[in-house]
């Protein structure tokens, strides 16, 4: 096929042989399944900013760093350097992620080099050699829903205790080859101390692979793992060895009786007080001015 252009700057540079085919285009870029020597790989093309979907990067970008506060004012402004900057931060991201989850042991696909907007990155195989098919793409039987699903839970266990949050993940970004799912596109991954949407977004997660394998085991649709791993998170008790029940039960806050006490003690004081200004003035209209008696 014609070479992509962006992806010429990466044959020139001898980091791809040959690009042979498209393999999916999403809301943030395209990928390509690329010979490098004799391995096939993939390169993905981010798409600028203009021509992406993708419409909530302020929410996700929270609590990123940037390389100087000139850097963070621009970004501010949204100046043409601001816009650079952003992109180049958000495009950044995803491979800062691959590198930082695969240390920790999480299933993605290993990152080889990243260059003018093209990451590429190792290709997810499936049985036939081809392309991994997604996780949407596949019927499963119960039994292997209840395992995929306790599978995935774990890998956002160790996403979380490596300090991110996926905040995109569904069954359209994880793949299935014969060793179980392998989790991609993470562009948009939120620092879990950082981002105050990070609980929002683990929960939305959670929720997504709960609702995807309860199409097939309709009781894991009953589970508050977010719930639970987060409480141990912000607890600091969470590892990737916690064993989690999926039951979750919400901490009844007591009533603080003496704060009531004191609010009833004080209304029934500005009663009393405006019940008495109300007499007094009442009294003092009775009074027989001295010129009629």
């Amino acid at each position: 096929m014609k070479t992509p252009k962006r992806l010429e700057p990466l044959i020139e540079d001898g980091l791809i042989d040959e690009v042979l085919r498209p393999l999916m285009s999403g809301k943030e870029a395209a990928v390509y399944v690329v010979r490098c020597g004799d391995e096939l790989r993939c390169a993905k093309v981010y798409k600028e900013a203009n021509k992406r979907s993708f419409r909530q990067a302020v929410k996700y970008q929270e609590g990123r760093k940037v390389r100087n506060s000139r850097d963070a004012r621009a970004m501010l402004k949204g100046s043409r350097h601001g816009r650079k900057e952003q992109e180049d931060s958000w495009q950044n991201a995803e491979v800062a992620a691959l590198f930082r989850l695969a240390d920790a042991g999480v299933r993605v696909p290993k990152p080889y080099d990243f260059l003018d907007g093209v990451l590429l990155m190792e290709m997810i195989a499936g049985e036939d050699g081809d392309a991994a098919p997604r996780l949407n793409d596949v019927d499963l039987h119960p039994d292997d829903a209840r395992e995929f699903h306790a599978f995935m839970i774990g890998e956002i266990v160790k996403m979380l205790c490596a300090g991110l949050v996926h905040g995109d993940l569904s069954e359209f970004n994880v793949l299935l080859d014969p060793d179980g799912p392998v989790i991609i596109d993470l562009p948009q991954a939120v620092d879990a101390a950082g981002n105050n949407h990070a609980f929002e977004m683990l929960e939305r997660d959670v929720g997504n692979m709960s609702a995807y394998f309860g199409q097939f085991a309709p009781e894991l649709n009953y589970t508050r793992f977010a719930k639970e791993m987060w409480a141990l998170y912000e607890e600091g008790k969470l590892t990737p060895q916690s064993q989690l029940t999926g039951e979750f039960a919400e901490a009844e806050e007591k009533a603080d009786l003496d704060a009531v006490m004191r609010e009833i003690k004080a209304t029934l004081a500005e009663q009393a007080r405006r019940e008495a200004a109300r007499k007094d003035d009442g009294d003092e209209g009775e009074v027989t001015p001295p010129w009629m008696q």
